[in-house]
């Protein structure tokens, strides 16, 4: 239960109470209301914007109209206290009993707790890391993959019908690169003298498995066929083993798309695909035959000057015409892009989130006016791009890899410091900030380290538990035993991790309406540092420790307090990817 959403609720009745009318006589706006955690928790428990909002179209003073609101929320049976703050918002205390009743409830639902409907079951499509099938990922896609998954993770809990896509860039240039790069480690592994790589062609220890397992399939035929053939079969196995090599890293990661979407099928039938989208997209009235003025500064791959076939995407909110077939017949990369998007917008998704690195800031307004020309309003696309990541060792920039010879890898990354420290720290920035990842300091046990502290407050919770059964052998502190000793806790810290962990289902519902998965790893770092704190508290104050040998009813009320810690760490650690260990070792 989001309790913010059920007091906004109770606000706007309250306010319905009182009759209120615009100047004119009619019904007001009461979408605005709006119930929040204070600013200050010495304030209450909740606030709200309710007067501040209604004063001005009612006519009345802000601080006299919250007056009389607080005046219809004092008869709330769950409202211990109703003041007016400032200009006039109404600061909310709520009783014992509340966040007692409250707790019970979480309790109930467990690791589901805060999740949500307020997605509607929209159809949502997160494509995300997507890199081009010509070598190992490396710790720039890790960014990526890991805000992608994490968003699509919390936007399913918030009640979206999510679909995780990765689109395969298996055509174009640097495919043909990847075969020919493939061909000579296929002919070093016949034994043959290839020197230096190549300028030009990817120079990766990782492409040496792929020639010799060419030469264990073809032995010398590859040589003996016309070109073309080779690197038509060359192309195809390659593009298999990278995306093979890739699946592995993404996995290792706990990255598992559900769509894996070939570029290659928009070329298949005569581009069939493509041909169709410019078609859609000429009947809406985007298209055209004309010339491109030449750009300002270097002039991109596929600028002509001649007629070409052009989106003429500045009626939709582009800054230039994009061109779509080239004036000698040829298709464009973005004219690929018209087609998978169209694919897209066919399968029925309503949003479409695209998590791109930031060195691709210029295709956001031509994806977002793409999709205003394909579909109107009636999609939603999003474009999240992910700042780079520097990598250090105690403060020393790491910059060189050995198995890619020009970068660190995604594997490199995890198998060094581990799956769940690379998930959590991808996430403790806002994707659009760099990002600095030290190998020693995601590491340490201390403080200073979020993903240890917040599992470390995980491995806590259970091992409260496992003292409790030391000290009562044979007791039961099953659920529904745990819910019904709640009404002890009453101490200020007890009733303050309460309100912490009521703030985890407004949180979800925040965190994917807004695209921000990173708000998730900031709460549960906050929980658990609320945690740890009420749990030092205990050290020096031996009342306030979570088991009581002479009181077992206020064990079994602080108890049910652990367990729903541990349910929202637990939640929040399975949508960020990460384990929730019940020890640290």
């Amino acid at each position: 239960m989001n309790i913010f959403a059920d007091f906004t609720a109770r606000v706007i009745k309250a306010v319905e109470g009182l009759e209120l009318k615009d100047k004119e006589g009619g019904a007001l706006d009461l979408s605005r209301i709006a119930v929040e955690p204070p600013r200050d928790a010495s304030h209450g428990d909740l606030a709200t914007n309710a007067a501040m909002v209604l004063a001005k179209p009612a006519g009345q003073n802000p601080r006299a109209l919250a007056e009389k609101l607080v005046a219809a929320l004092r008869t709330d049976e769950d409202v211990a206290s109703a003041e007016v703050a400032g200009p006039g918002f109404v600061n909310l205390r709520l009783t014992e009993a509340f966040w007692q009743g409250h707790l019970a409830d979480l309790l109930g639902e467990g690791t589901n707790y805060g999740r949500s409907t307020v997605g509607q079951k929209r159809k949502v499509n997160v494509e995300y890391v997507s890199a081009n099938p010509t070598g190992p990922m490396h710790v720039g896609h890790t960014r990526g993959a890991v805000v992608g998954d994490v968003l699509a993770n919390l936007m399913a809990f918030a009640g979206y019908d999510v679909t995780k896509e990765y689109v395969i860039n298996d055509a174009g240039v640097q495919i043909d690169v990847l075969a020919r790069s493939a061909l000579l480690r296929y002919r070093e592994a016949l034994g043959d003298d290839i020197g230096e790589i190549p300028t030009g062609l990817y120079p990766g220890d990782y492409l040496v498995p792929v020639g010799e397992a060419l030469a264990k399939e073809f032995g010398r035929k590859l040589l003996e066929m016309p070109e073309d053939e080779a690197l038509a079969i060359v192309k195809d196995r390659t593009i298999d083993a990278m995306m093979a090599m890739i699946k592995e890293d993404l996995a290792l990661l706990n990255v598992h798309h559900d769509v894996f979407f070939s570029e290659r099928t928009l070329h298949a039938d005569n581009a069939r695909a493509i041909r169709t989208a410019i078609n859609d997209l000429t009947l809406k009235g985007h298209i055209y035959k004309g010339k491109l003025p030449p750009p300002k500064g270097e002039k991109p791959d596929d600028w002509e000057d001649r007629e070409q076939t052009l989106f003429r995407s500045t009626d939709v909110g582009d800054d230039l015409d994009r061109p779509l077939v080239k004036s000698d017949g040829a298709f464009t990369y973005f004219a690929a892009d018209v087609a998978y998007m169209k694919d897209k917008i066919d399968r029925g998704f309503v949003d479409l989130i695209y998590v791109l690195g930031a060195d691709h800031g210029g295709y956001v307004k031509r994806l977002e006016a793409l999709a205003r020309a394909l579909a109107g309003d009636r999609v939603k696309l999003t474009v999240l791009l992910c700042q780079l990541v520097k990598l250090y060792r105690n403060g020393e920039p790491v910059r060189m890899s050995k198995r890619s010879g020009d970068f660190v890898t995604l594997r490199e990354v995890v198998e060094e410091v581990g799956r769940d420290p690379v998930r959590f720290m991808m996430l403790y920035r806002k994707s659009d900030a760099p990002l600095d990842f030290d190998f020693a300091k995601v590491t340490e046990q201390s403080k200073d380290n979020p993903v240890f502290y917040v599992q470390y407050a995980s491995a806590r919770c259970h091992s409260v538990f496992r003292q409790a059964a030391e000290q009562f052998p044979g007791e039961d502190f099953g659920r529904e035993r745990l819910e019904g000793a709640l009404s002890a806790l009453a101490d200020e810290g007890e009733i303050a991790l309460i309100r912490k962990l009521a703030e985890y289902p407004r949180l979800i519902e925040q965190a994917a309406l807004s695209l921000e998965p990173h708000r998730l790893a900031f709460y549960l770092y906050d929980l658990a540092s609320a945690f740890h704190a009420h749990w030092n508290r205990g050290t020096e104050n031996p009342g306030l420790r979570f088991v009581k040998v002479n009181d077992p009813q206020l064990t079994l009320a602080r108890l049910g307090l652990v367990q729903a810690v541990s349910d929202v760490l637990t939640s929040g650690l399975t949508l960020i990817g990460a384990d929730a260990p019940v020890e640290m070792r």
